[in-house]
């Protein structure tokens, strides 16, 4: 599956698998060569693949693996204590016990496989900067290249 977007040639480029991208990232691999590691840390994306040496540091995953991590484990979580609280009508201690720890689990659990597909979907559909034609002008400036504030105050 490929992204037509408008005003851009998509002849120029050669098709990206978006699956296989996402499927490499969901398993903390680079999403060019499925090798390399992606992350350095828990959600720290290293600058470049060790094996390949892809530039990654274009990633901007920024909310989205949050956003999705929190939808997928309120589908998974809500259901099941409505389910408990229906069938079993536990103390309320006991359903705190559980399904607390069950999110925090569950959320840190899934966090960096959604980030890694989420960057393999970047990488696949040639987005924010994992384009080869895109000058790193055209205005998809990051934190470390934006012009400082000189004025006084």
């Amino acid at each position: 599956m490929s992204v037509a977007i408008e005003g851009i040639d998509a002849k120029a480029l050669p098709e990206r698998s978006v699956g296989a991208a996402m499927r490499a990232g969901m398993r903390g691999r680079c999403p060019s060569c499925g090798k390399g590691s992606l992350f350095s840390a828990y959600l720290k994306v290293r600058d470049t693949c060790p094996a390949c040496g892809e530039a990654l540091h274009h990633q901007r995953a920024d909310d989205a693996p949050p956003y999705f991590t929190i939808t997928l484990v309120g589908h998974i979580v809500v259901p099941g204590l409505l389910l408990m609280e229906r069938f079993l009508a536990p103390p309320m201690w006991v359903q705190a016990a559980i399904w607390l720890p069950a999110t925090v689990i569950l959320s840190l659990l899934l966090l960096p496989p959604i980030k890694g597909a989420l960057i393999g979907l970047q990488w696949a559909n040639y987005m924010h900067g994992f384009d080869p034609r895109q000058d790193s002008s055209d205005g998809d400036i990051g934190w470390e290249s934006a012009p400082e504030n000189t004025t006084a105050g």
